[in-house]
């Protein structure tokens, strides 16, 4: 699984607020050994929403967290583009959510806060702990939640631990090395696609240094190409420890 963050907020790249959604959703994901494979912030611009979402939705394999843009003000998008490009349709009155918008406000829900119930096509409601204004669900893939932390993060905290709990283990070794990348990038081609390659050029006192890692689901397999990495940097009289 692909898993990315698109946090919708205008008021966050212009200053006035601090993303705290990229960092709880890191940490969540790794409670269960997944890692984000992208996060984006965006402003509350229509054609953005739907650039983003459909490249999102042209990934076989992903699964997204979006935050933001799904209440009853103006500038609250999100609904009606989820729409528009994860069904092709437009929204239709989610009769349940409806119903919990009119016992929490009465009369209050009109005119304005009833079209919070207005989804996409077979949405499913994410339980809200805050105050029952729910967020929702495509496909168990795609979700959508508030902007507001402390409603959002419960809500997808329940939701990953739901349909993401389970994953494979990942097996990573890592070394430092006193020599620059460029050393090691013949070997380094010799690495499969599918083991994750990390490479980090660090200078201590003005001189190059590499922390080099390999992970993947196969430690047999990880350790037999970063045994490669040891035999060229003993090959070459290069110091290095491993971490």
């Amino acid at each position: 699984m692909n898993f990315y963050a698109v946090i919708i907020g205008t008021e966050i790249l212009n200053g006035r607020r601090v993303d705290k959604h990229f960092s709880f959703l890191q940490a969540e994901l790794q409670k269960y050994r997944h890692e984000l494979f992208a996060s984006f912030v965006i402003k509350d611009d229509k054609e953005l929403m739907r650039r983003t979402y459909r490249m999102i939705k042209e990934d076989p394999n992903a699964v997204m967290f979006s935050f933001g843009g799904i209440g009853s003000t103006p500038d609250d998008l999100t609904r009606e583009i989820a729409a528009e490009v994860f069904r092709d349709a437009k929204v239709v009155t989610h009769e349940r959510f409806k119903q919990d918008i009119i016992e929490k406000f009465g009369d209050e829900a009109y005119p304005h806060r009833i079209h919070m119930a207005d989804l996409p096509p077979n949405a499913a409601l994410l339980h809200n702990p805050v105050n029952n204004m729910s967020g929702f669900a495509l496909d168990n893939r795609f979700f959508f939640v508030p902007g507001f932390p402390s409603m959002a993060h419960p809500m997808l905290q329940a939701a990953i631990e739901k349909n993401f709990s389970h994953s494979k283990k990942k097996h990573r070794k890592t070394l430092k090395a006193k020599t620059s990348e460029n050393t090691l990038i013949s070997t380094m081609q010799k690495v499969p696609s599918h083991i994750e390659l990390s490479s980090l050029p660090i200078f201590i006192q003005n001189k190059p240094n590499v922390e080099f890692s390999l992970a993947g689901e196969n430690e047999e397999e990880v350790s037999s190409y970063f045994q490669l990495f040891e035999d060229a940097l003993k090959e070459k009289n290069i110091p290095y420890e491993v971490l």
